[in-house]
């Protein structure tokens, strides 16, 4: 821990020696059209490139500068086509990168000390840069908006792979869930928040907060930290939560307050404009036997219903399935390993252990009987599984594939549609290139022109 802060004070301090030092770096890397590329917006998109925790590599500043002089090349365009961002698009990403940064230097203080700067002036010094590069996204995305592929094409492009490079595909299956989470009664919670309170009363009575965090909260995050959970903005915490933060006064102690996660106690230590430091104490609240039982009993009759045909598997899902992250995909579980592609067909080897081995007896077609089962997030519940389809390993095939096929053709089209449109644009806009950068192997095509 104690390098990697050394590697992210050593890389912010130097990015802050470029912002502070311009006239002495400042050379001009590169010309496109009207605009200019500076050495020192190398060294601050280096520098990021280092605290998002990649290797020095000095080659990378070769790629940084094509990227530069591609968005540069789309946002005189979207001059040209009226595209523009709102400020809160550009407010909202400035906040996303700065979550991510004070995550990685291990809080807003932190970041600061190395920044040289609050966190409020440095964001406002990015914006410039971030509305530059939504800009360009968003012109991307008007260039490739009507760029779409038929089944001819897909199966031309299919046809174009040679057979001996066609990709290989593990199992892979398609699994449904229903899952059900006890729900206490109110008289099932007493016992939590009268822990929550006991902890309050403690502190009110002069013990420290910190200690009891420390010793009694189960949120494993902040427990360790004596309850702080650092800087956070409105966007961060679940709504119950954001409304306490943001109505306590700097020291002020709040009742006990329930979220999903369970009991709270919170304290906010400072304020500093739209954001607050806290620290909390967390009383999860965990099922109790009567309330597994009427889950259990609950889930029971859905899956008759279900197994009778009495409701399709995907409605049933949707109207009384806990799990929002498969309830509205008609309870069909998404491949995690592809997020670019919103896919339900999921290989054998990347399922949980559990759903394996749950559905490696099962055939295509049949649903699971309810189980017990515990969550990622530890919440106990119940549920029961629909194996909708299983492939065995094989090398791609229209027949089996086409989905997936048709997404890698579509990308082909956008990744050629964008190239065509950058050769055009290249050959009428006036483009010049430090010779340091003339050498870097991606630079040809913009300097052969």
């Amino acid at each position: 821990m104690k390098n990697f802060l050394s590697v992210i004070f050593l890389v912010l301090t130097s990015f802050s020696s470029v912002l502070a030092q311009k006239t002495t770096i400042n050379k001009i890397v590169a010309i496109v059209g009207d605009n200019v590329i500076l050495q020192s917006d190398i060294e601050r998109d280096y520098a990021n490139y280092i605290l998002q925790g990649n290797a020095e590599n000095q080659e990378i500043k070769c790629y940084l500068v094509q990227q530069m002089l591609t968005q540069k090349l789309l946002s005189q365009q979207a001059v040209i086509d009226s595209v523009t961002v709102t400020d809160d698009e550009v407010t909202n990403e400035a906040d996303r990168r700065m979550r991510a940064l004070i995550q990685r230097a291990g809080g807003q203080e932190r970041l600061e000390q190395f920044l040289n700067r609050s966190v409020i002036q440095y964001k406002d010094q990015i914006r410039p840069d971030i509305r530059e590069q939504l800009v360009a996204r968003k012109m991307e995305g008007k260039i490739t908006e009507n760029v779409s592929v038929t089944p001819l094409e897909v199966k031309r492009f299919f046809e174009s792979i040679p057979k001996d490079s066609l990709q290989y595909y593990n199992a892979e299956v398609e699994v449904g869930e229903i899952v059900m989470y006890p729900e206490l009664t109110k008289k099932e919670k007493e016992s939590f928040r009268d822990r929550a309170e006991a902890l309050r009363l403690r502190i009110k009575g002069g013990e420290d907060f910190a200690t009891l965090a420390r010793l009694y909260s189960e949120d494993p995050g902040s427990a360790i930290e004596g309850g702080s959970l650092g800087f956070f903005d409105r966007q961060v915490m679940v709504k119950e939560f954001t409304a306490m933060a943001f109505k306590l006064k700097p020291g002020e102690l709040s009742p006990v307050f329930e979220t999903e996660h369970g009991f709270h106690i919170l304290q906010v230590t400072e304020r500093r404009g739209e954001q607050v430091s806290a620290r909390h104490i967390l009383i999860k609240t965990s099922p109790t036997p009567e309330s597994l039982n009427r889950t259990k009993t609950s889930i029971d009759t859905l899956y008759q219903s279900v197994l009778n045909k009495r409701i399709p598997f995907s409605t049933a899902a949707s109207l009384y399935s806990d799990n929002n992250e498969t309830k509205y995909n008609g309870g069909m579980m998404l491949n995690a390993e592809n997020v670019q592609v919103r896919t339900t067909y999921i290989p054998t080897d990347k399922l949980e252990p559990a759903v394996f081995l749950t559905i490696d007896t099962m055939k295509v077609g049949q649903f699971s009987k309810p189980e017990l089962f515990t969550a990622r997030d530890g919440k106990q519940g119940y549920r029961f599984l629909y194996l909708k389809s299983k492939t065995e390993p094989h090398r791609a095939s229209l027949e089996l594939d086409f989905p997936k096929l048709k997404e890698m053709a579509y990308e082909e089209k956008v990744g050629r549609t964008v190239s065509e449109w950058f050769e055009k644009r290249r050959s009428t806009t006036y483009i010049k290139i430090d010779p340091e950068y003339q050498s870097c192997s991606n630079m040809k095509l913009w300097v052969s022109k």
